[in-house]
């Protein structure tokens, strides 16, 4: 069953706005939580299948991604189609501040296990700033509104890392189905994408608002 469409506040500073946003979480993450192995497995090779078809993935010389875990859509066979590809995959690495800095990836054994039970490359650290160098960036997330408004966990560490992306670059959250097109409630620092990749495939978020 879709997650239950919440109504949008007009006022992004309202108190209501934090609180509807974790009221939306839990319902999705509930949701995510009853998914098989099988399912999230299938969905992440789907995934996978759609972006590397796109042009924007296709002409990347460089792709920022990341290391999805548990019920998230999977991440495992694009990183690894997009090394085969030839293109340079740049990985988050999780700060004390939940701010992002970023290595590449080298394959699934220069992984790490690091704090939150994440899994980060080991190497060189190229900066907070190394997000703008990428051609396509994919970030993960809960759902996504119609004007590309995303909603993430609530540690403000892909806004940030959004908010140094260039303008015009291909910017896309991986969910599944139903979190597309869901009333997000907004909060002044939240950052947009411009599209949003499922298992059915790429959908392109109305950046008119």
């Amino acid at each position: 069953m879709a997650p239950r469409q919440m109504p949008q506040n007009p006022d992004p500073d309202s108190p209501g706005q934090h609180a509807a946003k974790v009221a939306l979480r839990d319902q999705l993450l509930t949701a995510r939580n009853r998914m098989t192995l099988l399912e999230v497995g299938a969905a992440a090779r789907e995934i996978a299948a759609h972006l590397l078809a796109t042009t924007e993935v296709r002409r990347a010389g460089t792709v920022a991604a990341y290391v999805a875990l548990g019920s998230e859509p999977g991440t495992a066979p694009l990183l690894d189609a997009l090394l085969d590809a030839g293109k340079r995959v740049l990985l988050p690495v999780l700060q004390p501040d939940d701010d992002l800095d970023w290595a590449t990836y080298r394959g699934r054994d220069s992984l790490v296990p690091a704090r939150r039970g994440l899994l980060e490359p080991a190497g060189e650290r190229h900066g907070v700033d190394a997000v703008a160098w990428a051609d396509v960036v994919l970030v993960p997330g809960l759902a996504v509104s119609s004007s590309g408004l995303r909603l993430g966990r609530g540690g403000g560490s892909y806004d940030r890392a959004l908010g140094r992306v260039p303008a015009g670059t291909f910017t896309c959250v991986l969910l599944y189905p139903d979190e597309v097109g869901l009333a997000v409630p907004a909060e002044p620092h939240d950052r947009r994408v411009l599209a949003a990749a499922t298992p059915d495939g790429i959908t392109s978020l109305n950046r008119d608002f």
